[in-house]
C-alpha cells in the first residue's frame, strides 16, 4: 500500500477515485479523519499510510477529510488532548495569537497603501479614495475570506488593484443579479465588460472631475455600506429567550 494518495470521493460510500480513474476501497479499520485539527491532521499524515480526499467546486478545492487507520487516528488525537491541556501549550498558543495578529495587522496597513496607490484620486477625492481603500480591504483582507487578497502569488500592487476590481463589480454594478448564459468564456466577458466600466469610473476620480453624488454608484454603495455599519453597531441586543418564573 503507498503511503500517501489524493482522490475525490468515490461513486461509493468508503471508497475514493485517483486521477488515473482507478477507484479503491477503503481498508475496514481505516476512519475518515474530518478538516479542521491541522495539527492533528499532520500528525496522522506523518504517522503512516493515508489518502486525502479533495473536492472541486468551481476553482476551489476543499478538503473532504484524511483516511487513516483508526487506531492511529485515537492514539495520536489523545496526545495531543493530554499536550494541549499543560500550560506551555496555552502560553505557546497565546504567543503565536499575538505574532498572527500584529502580522495580519500590519497586512491591512500595507493592503490599504497599496490600495489607496492604485486608486491615485485628486486630491479634491483624497478622503473618498481612503474610505474605499477601507471598504475593499475590510472585505478582502480577513484570514481565511478566500479572496484575492489573501494570495502570495502576485505582487500586493496587483492584489490591490483586483480586489479594488472586484468590490465595485459586486458593489457598483448590477453582476450579482445578472442572468448570465451558460457559454464558455461568457462570464469572463461580462466582468471583463464591467471592470473597464469601473475603470472609467475610477478615472472620473483620478482627474478630479465634478461628480454628482447622488448619482455615483461608488458614493451611493460607500453610503450604504457606512449606514449598514451604523445600524449594526446602534442595533440593540436580542431579547435574552432564557424562560424565567415571575417573582
Amino acid at each position: 500500500m503507498e503511503e500517501t494518495l489524493t482522490g475525490i470521493p468515490g461513486p461509493r460510500d468508503r471508497t475514493v477515485k485517483l486521477p488515473n480513474g482507478i477507484v479503491l476501497d477503503v481498508p475496514k479499520s481505516w476512519r475518515l479523519l474530518p478538516p479542521g485539527d491541522t495539527g492533528l491532521t499532520r500528525r496522522v499524515k506523518a504517522s503512516g499510510p493515508t489518502w486525502t480526499v479533495q473536492e472541486k467546486k468551481g476553482r476551489r478545492t476543499f478538503s473532504r477529510g484524511v483516511y487513516a487507520d483508526g487506531s492511529t487516528i485515537e492514539r495520536i488525537r489523545k496526545e495531543l488532548e493530554l499536550e494541549r491541556s499543560t500550560e506551555t501549550y496555552a502560553k505557546r498558543q497565546a504567543s503565536s495569537r499575538v505574532r498572527r495578529d500584529a502580522k495580519q495587522s500590519a497586512y491591512v496597513e500595507d493592503f490599504q497603501a497599496a490600495i489607496v496607490s492604485f486608486l491615485n484620486f485628486d486630491s479634491r477625492y483624497h478622503t473618498l479614495g481612503v474610505k474605499l481603500a477601507k471598504a475593499v480591504s475590510d472585505h478582502a483582507t480577513p484570514i481565511g475570506s478566500g479572496t484575492v487578497a489573501r494570495t502570495e502569488r502576485i505582487p500586493i500592487e496587483r492584489r490591490a488593484e483586483s480586489a479594488v476590481i472586484a468590490w465595485l463589480r459586486h458593489q457598483t454594478t448590477s453582476y450579482d443579479h445578472l442572468t448570465i448564459p451558460r457559454i464558455a468564456g461568457m462570464r469572463r466577458e461580462v466582468r471583463r465588460m464591467l471592470a473597464e466600466e469601473s475603470r472609467k469610473l475610477l478615472d472620473s476620480y483620478r482627474r478630479g472631475l465634478s461628480i454628482n453624488a447622488d448619482r455615483c454608484p461608488l458614493q451611493k454603495a460607500l453610503h450604504a455600506k457606512k449606514t449598514e455599519s451604523v445600524t449594526h453597531t446602534t442595533r440593540s441586543p436580542a431579547p435574552s429567550k432564557r424562560n424565567t418564573k415571575p417573582s
